[in-house]
């Protein structure tokens, strides 16, 4: 849409104030959301760490099964040699090769024993895992019940708005299209800088909206004949005069009722 560049200022100042009541609408459809979509991802987040984690726990658990077997691969081993040395020792010719068997027999008993304690350890670190692996599970299934549950909450506030949104979102750039783009900077400047989002606001009780400061009689007036764009000197939103206001709401109601 090509841009009015002969707009009036109460033109410009009904457009932005449209642009202003579309956006707050916007905003109020988020804020239904709410904190549901980080909700989500963070459990998304947990639940893939969880996942990440059961896998590390049984691939641990399956190199302790390696261990033990090479464990006891080892006594086997060890056994045949005391076997073998105690037939050689049958076969000796003097103490020395006796006594150099028996040390040999020895150190592979001392062998089996050393074997046979890691073995013990290593299935006490076996009963360890498992029992974090079935907690880990306990707690994935958990998160994971969660998860479901709050996608479910986002899927039902998205089918009920995402089209209202992206109807309002297209109409928010409409309006800004009829809006020179000095005006849409200032707004857009405001409005990220105010945590109520409200960058045009209408003067209630001879204030702006929101505001406790009173804006003088002659002020007022100049809003009022829709002559020039004035903000307020205290909070930098742009003034708009409540009888403008109240017959662009009626307007934007009609077409909120329309989109959704």
């Amino acid at each position: 849409m090509a841009k009015k560049k002969e707009a009036t200022v109460e033109e410009r100042l009904r457009a932005l104030y449209d642009l202003q009541l579309i956006d707050s609408r916007i905003d109020e459809i988020r804020n239904v959301r709410g904190e549901l979509p980080l909700e989500v991802r963070d459990l998304e987040d947990e639940v893939a760490g969880l996942n990440i984690r059961l896998e590390k726990l049984v691939a641990s658990l399956e190199v302790i099964d390696n261990d033990i077997a090479g464990k006891k691969n080892l006594i086997e081993e060890s056994k045949a040699l005391i076997k073998k040395y105690g037939e050689q020792q049958k076969n000796v010719r003097n103490n020395r090769e006796y006594n150099s068997l028996t040390k040999e027999v020895e150190f592979q008993e001392l062998e089996i024993e050393l074997a046979e304690k890691h073995i013990r350890e290593f299935k006490a670190q076996i009963e360890q895992k498992k029992e974090v692996i079935a907690e880990t599970k306990e707690r994935l299934k958990e998160r994971e019940n969660h998860l479901k549950h709050k996608k479910g909450e986002l899927n039902d506030i998205l089918a009920e708005t995402e089209k209202e949104e992206q109807a309002l979102l297209q109409k928010s750039e409409e309006y800004k299209d009829q809006i020179e783009d000095r005006l849409v900077a200032a707004y857009t400047r405001i409005r990220t800088n105010v945590k109520n989002g409200l960058a045009v606001v209408p003067v209630e009780r001879g204030a702006s909206g929101g505001s406790f400061f009173t804006i003088p009689p002659q002020v007022q007036v100049e809003i009022a004949s829709r002559k020039k764009v004035i903000t307020d000197e205290h909070s930098g939103r742009i003034l708009v005069d409540p009888v403008l206001a109240e017959e662009e709401k009626e307007k934007m109601e009609k077409l909120f009722a329309k989109i959704s």
